[in-house]
């Protein structure tokens, strides 16, 4: 490895945490703390994200065969998450260490104001050596405002925090050629560098290949640490000393090596943080310039919107064969937009009376996909 990992953050799901049963596997979870204590003393800052609540709240009230409606899968967050903190303030005391719950859905990620804010506080705890335990707030989240996985919401965990390397702990030893349940001479592949449609198409979806299991929301989460700067590794949470190992760049999982140019904060933001508002379809002549010729995007190239959006919402950037090809911050509401198309920058201010520049994303607001 080229650098120093300073940060890290151990994302653990509930097959790790529970072992495979209906109950918290305190025994395993005491060997996880254990590496997370014996790196913090080598000076690390260490990021916790994790799944579980909903078991906790089933173990706590004695409840294994509860129908799984909404109602009560977040009746039973709101139980098991008091629980579940309660354990883990319990293990890291073990070793002196201080642990801080943040619960966060994509709302806090989607304002920017929010999305300070989470990182300050983030950066905070880390600053006076607390390890900060992360989990979505699944009591009050609706689809609206949910992540929707702990995988996707490490990933912009370790963008909020800067992290250097995010650990994707499962029941599985990472991803490999093909599925090994089905294919016996499948290989784990070791090391990825880009994250390719081939990758993508490895992990498969929810019933076929390695998707079972959520092998295809690790990949999602891997791409959006990885494009952030962050190292990324999938790996058995159940291998021994797999925290300390994937820290020392021993070989275990899959680890996507990171390309060494994190973006910038804003951009961050721009690329995890916050969901499309709408989306701006340009022609091919814009995109060439947006991909090859790191340009801004110019009304001329534009040639229709997609959903009402206002000035300085983030917006999608499509082709006309509907792909995404960038994401930014548009400085013209949708309305605006669909006036000015196709018109050279000179003329914007003609057609609407005023403008706000001669670009309408400029490209220090813009993140290619």
């Amino acid at each position: 490895m080229n650098r120093k990992i300073k940060t890290v953050v151990v994302k653990l799901g509930t097959s790790v945490l529970t072992s495979g049963t209906t109950k918290l596997d305190r025994a395993h979870m005491v060997e996880i703390v254990r590496q997370c204590a014996q790196l913090q003393k080598l000076g690390y800052h260490i990021i916790v994200v994790t799944s579980g609540a909903i078991a906790a709240g089933k173990e706590h009230l004695n409840l294994p065969d509860i129908p799984t409606s909404i109602a009560n899968k977040q009746m039973l967050a709101a139980v098991g998450q008091g629980q579940l903190i309660r354990e883990w303030e319990s293990l890291f005391k073990i070793y002196g260490i201080h642990v801080g719950q943040m619960l966060l859905t994509r709302a806090d990620l989607d304002d920017h104001g929010r999305y300070i804010n989470a990182r300050d506080t983030l950066r905070t705890l880390l600053k006076y050596n607390i390890v900060p335990i992360i989990n979505e707030n699944d009591a009050v989240a609706t689809n609206e405002i949910k992540v929707g996985d702990n995988d996707n919401l490490s990933a912009l965990v370790a963008l909020l925090a800067g992290a250097d390397q995010l650990l994707l702990l499962t029941d599985q030893q990472g991803l490999f050629t093909a599925d090994p349940r089905r294919v016996p001479d499948a290989k784990l592949i070791e090391e990825i560098n880009e994250i390719t449609d081939e990758i993508h198409a490895l992990a498969g979806g929810s019933v076929s290949g390695l998707g079972t299991g959520g092998m295809s929301t690790k990949i999602e989460a891997a791409t959006v640490a990885h494009r952030g700067g962050v190292e990324v590794v999938i790996a058995s949470g159940h291998k021994k000393e797999v925290i300390i190992d994937a820290v020392n760049n021993k070989p275990v999982g899959t680890r996507f090596v990171c390309d060494n140019c994190p973006l910038e904060t804003r951009k961050n933001w721009i690329f995890a943080g916050s969901r499309s508002a709408g989306a701006i379809i340009v022609d091919a002549g814009a995109e060439k310039a947006i991909k090859d010729s790191g340009s801004s995007l110019l009304a001329k190239g534009i040639v229709g919107t997609v959903k009402v959006f206002s000035r300085g919402s983030v917006i999608s950037i499509s082709n006309q064969q509907g792909k995404k090809i960038a994401r930014g911050i548009v400085r013209y509401k949708s309305i605006d937009i669909d006036q000015i198309k196709g018109l050279h920058s000179d003329k914007i201010e003609a057609k609407l009376g005023f403008e706000y520049g001669r670009v309408v994303v400029h490209r220090d607001d813009l993140v290619l996909l």
